[in-house]
């Protein structure tokens, strides 16, 4: 029982472990992030859908969306977005790696008669042969990533764009790391069984990172058939480290936003938008 409670409090090295799929694919979880994402008042797997609503129309003005742009949503998870790119007649793409979020976001399309192409893979995988006039990552999916990660998906995305497009993402900022508290938690059945239709026992770990402005939610969880761990990393960035790692990969972040529905920018707030396009 020592040794299970050392390895459960032991903090890994950055990145060490990747467990996207635990969320994503686990029948429980993502019916449960399903629930999340269409709960309209809060800001959980998506934001509320008030905020949405005005993102998604500032998106469309700012970005001049209709029926001749190409729009494609990197984690598009039940189609938020996309059925509101659509429909403004743009033609649009969605990606996720939930098959149960994209089986709600076609049902949803075909009610509507949207024509959206719903791509079921890992976006780290996706190679597609098209070119978009917009790519977005909405959310702050792109702070999941390791640096590794991130290049593989900042390459993919200077092969996509068009010539003048734009990529529109969000990230968290170091006031969110700084504002974050590490924590040991131990509780019965938490997030209201989130993680298991079973009983089980869940250990919240929360550790810090301060040379890398890191933090990771590492969730371990017993229940009747055995112990499973999910790593939550959230990447932290300064206005000046998000602009090196894209300059780095050929592309130019030319404006800065508090968030997606294009509120003045603000260096206080915990997260922050950026529009980016080829150098």
């Amino acid at each position: 029982m020592f040794n299970e409670l050392s390895a459960i409090n032991t903090k890994p090295e950055p990145f060490e472990f990747y467990t996207a799929a635990e969320l994503w694919t686990n029948e429980h979880t993502s019916e449960k992030m399903l629930e999340y994402h269409l709960n309209e008042s809060v800001d959980a797997a998506s934001r509320n859908h008030a905020f949405i609503n005005r993102s998604s129309e500032w998106i469309i003005n700012k970005f001049n969306l209709n029926v001749n742009s190409k729009v494609i949503d990197f984690g598009c998870g039940p189609g938020l977005y996309t059925s509101r790119f659509a429909k403004c007649g743009a033609e649009v793409t969605g990606i996720d790696f939930s098959k149960r979020s994209l089986n709600y976001a076609q049902k949803e399309a075909d009610n509507k008669n949207f024509k959206i192409n719903y791509i079921h893979t890992n976006y780290l995988e996706y190679e597609p042969n098209e070119k978009y006039d917009l790519i977005t990552m909405i959310m702050c999916d792109f702070t999941v990533l390791s640096p590794a990660q991130r290049k593989v998906l900042l390459t993919k995305f200077y092969k996509l764009l068009k010539p003048g497009g734009s990529i529109l993402l969000d990230v968290y900022s170091n006031n969110f790391y700084n504002l974050k508290q590490e924590q040991a938690v131990y509780e019965f059945n938490m997030l209201n069984n989130f993680w298991s239709i079973n009983d089980y026992y869940c250990f919240l770990n929360t550790f810090k990172y301060e040379n890398e402005k890191l933090v990771l939610d590492m969730y371990t969880i017993y229940d009747k058939s055995g112990k499973r761990c999910v790593y939550n990393w959230l990447q932290c960035f300064s206005e000046q480290s998000i602009k090196k790692e894209f300059d780095e990969n050929n592309l130019a972040i030319t404006e800065l936003y508090s968030n997606v529905s294009g509120d003045t920018y603000s260096s206080e707030g915990s997260e922050f938008a950026i529009v980016a396009h080829k150098k």
